[in-house]
């Protein structure tokens, strides 16, 4: 990898990748190690690799299982320490990694700066002082996402947080004040119930986890109270009070004022699509009100040979949605049109990618994900595919439903064995075709157990072949041989 010299003249590229997100990271490598001259694009030098082992995915489930670790007579003053310490060694190998990725690409520049088009496949990037135009027939904008700041009065108070800053705060809080109950917010409030701190958490929701069946988060819930996690419903947050020894949040909790005394306070109010200063009019490309760029089932934008994947289009915000987003963008850059494509590199074709050549109009697509699993990392964690019991119902489905608290499923050993029988297992089945519709585990290995039944969804395999599974002992996996020879049609 070489810089890219300063020059008054527009630099040329064969692609330029704006962001150095798991997506566009992806793709630099595919394509660099073919031979194409692209420049990787990123305005933070600590945000090298993207957010997902700088700042989210990696770090923060380094943090929980750190949490999962500390007994309880341990300071958590000085737990917290070291493990942010340790965060902080994981963050930075990986980080190195990434980078050498592509720094051991003689075909890839890296250019340091805050890249806003100025025209059509036309970039200004912004270093420092130091301004350069860059062109490509190909873009592809990996900004990411950005946390969003509620309005609220007294958000510039010292202690009031995003899921970043929160990850080296300093003193560790005995109280934090989480606002919102999405899964940023529920895995910081699992996380730091676990270090030690006095958790409360602000749902603006009548319950918590609303899109889930009422028995699901019902467990979830208790499992939270469990671990001396206040969570109040039907409270918002109205204004955060600065005081010498610290925050007080105002809520309004169904028409009565409460008032919640903290040492932090997260914001967990969602993330939206980072296209603020991109300056995206110039190049003719589109945003939907949130400001997510418009992006057809091939990740195209409204402007000719740009693309934008990964969390800057809107949609589920998973890393692994990204990297199937290089997928399908790869194969439309290499006129193939299929996933499975990879780059030719002895094609002997040097000509610019068409993105609306007849070729890549055909092939996979996004349209084309099916069963795509989620987990929240709570302890135990949550994981989910597919449609919930409601949902299924709602259809007009007939449906087999099984649910077993995981602490009466005696088939599944490996819970007791780690100490924490906690959870819930509930798959939702067609009863006419044996299929799997869906599933919600709420239990030790969760994250790994959902991605099996995410693929039996995809392939065809039925409730009966999971049930009469041979799995390995003892495992979370197990729960399948007992839970699904539970499955029953519902009463009433």
């Amino acid at each position: 990898m070489t810089s890219a010299p300063r020059s008054d003249s527009p630099l040329s590229f064969d692609v330029l990748v704006v962001g150095w997100g798991k997506g566009g990271k992806t793709l630099a490598a595919a394509l660099g190690a073919a031979g194409r001259r692209v420049a990787m694009i990123e305005q933070f030098e600590d945000m090298h690799g993207g957010t997902c082992i700088n700042i989210g995915c990696v770090p923060t489930k380094t943090l929980i299982h750190d949490a999962e670790q500390r007994r309880e007579d341990e300071d958590p003053q000085q737990f917290w320490g070291r493990a942010v310490s340790r965060r902080d060694t994981v963050v930075g190998k990986m980080r190195e990694v990434n980078h050498a990725m592509l720094a051991d690409l003689d075909a890839l520049t890296l250019i340091d700066g805050r890249a806003r088009f100025t025209g059509e496949r036309t970039l200004e990037v912004t270093g420092g002082e130091d301004t350069l135009t860059v062109t490509a027939p190909v873009i592809i904008v990996n900004t990411g996402a950005t946390p969003v700041r509620p309005d609220l009065p007294g958000l510039d108070s010292a202690r009031v947080h995003d899921s970043t800053s929160l990850q080296h705060v300093e003193p560790f809080p005995a109280r934090l004040v989480i606002i919102g109950a999405g899964p940023i917010g529920l895995e910081f409030a699992s996380m730091f119930a676990g270090y030690g701190a006095e958790v409360t958490v602000l749902n603006r929701r009548e319950r918590l986890l609303p899109g889930e069946d009422a028995d699901v988060a019902g467990e979830v819930a208790a499992v939270l109270e469990g671990d001396g996690i206040t969570v109040l419903n039907s409270a918002s947050a109205q204004a955060i009070e600065d005081g010498p020894s610290g925050a007080t949040v105002v809520a309004d909790g169904g028409g009565h004022e409460q008032r919640f005394e903290a040492d932090a306070v997260l914001l967990a109010t969602g993330r939206r699509p980072a296209t603020d200063g991109l300056g995206l009019e110039a190049a003719g490309i589109e945003t939907d009100q949130r400001g997510a760029i418009n992006v057809d089932e091939h990740l195209r934008t409204s402007a000719e040979g740009v693309f934008a994947i990964g969390d800057v289009h809107g949609g589920e915000q998973q890393t692994y949605l990204s990297l199937d987003d290089f997928r399908v963008v790869l194969s439309q850059l290499t006129g193939e049109g299929n996933r499975s494509t990879s780059w030719n590199s002895t094609s002997g074709s040097s000509a610019p990618w068409n993105s609306t050549s007849g070729s890549s109009a055909s092939g996979r697509t996004t349209t084309d994900r099916i069963a795509v699993p989620t987990t929240t990392f709570l302890t135990p964690p949550l994981a989910a595919v597919g449609l919930t019991e409601t949902e299924a119902l709602a259809e007009g489905r007939k449906i087999l439903v099984a649910s077993q608290q995981v602490a009466t499923i005696k088939a599944m050993p490996r819970p007791k064995a780690v100490a924490d029988p906690r959870g819930l297992v509930k798959i939702v089945v067609d009863a006419e075709t044996d299929q799997i519709l869906g599933a919600r585990l709420f239990h030790v290995d969760a994250q790994e157990v959902i991605n099996l039944l995410a693929l039996a969804m995809r392939t065809g395999t039925t409730a009966t072949q999971l049930k009469n599974g041979i799995w390995t002992h003892p495992s979370s996996t197990e729960a399948l041989n007992e839970t699904l020879g539970k499955l029953a049609p519902l009463l009433g």
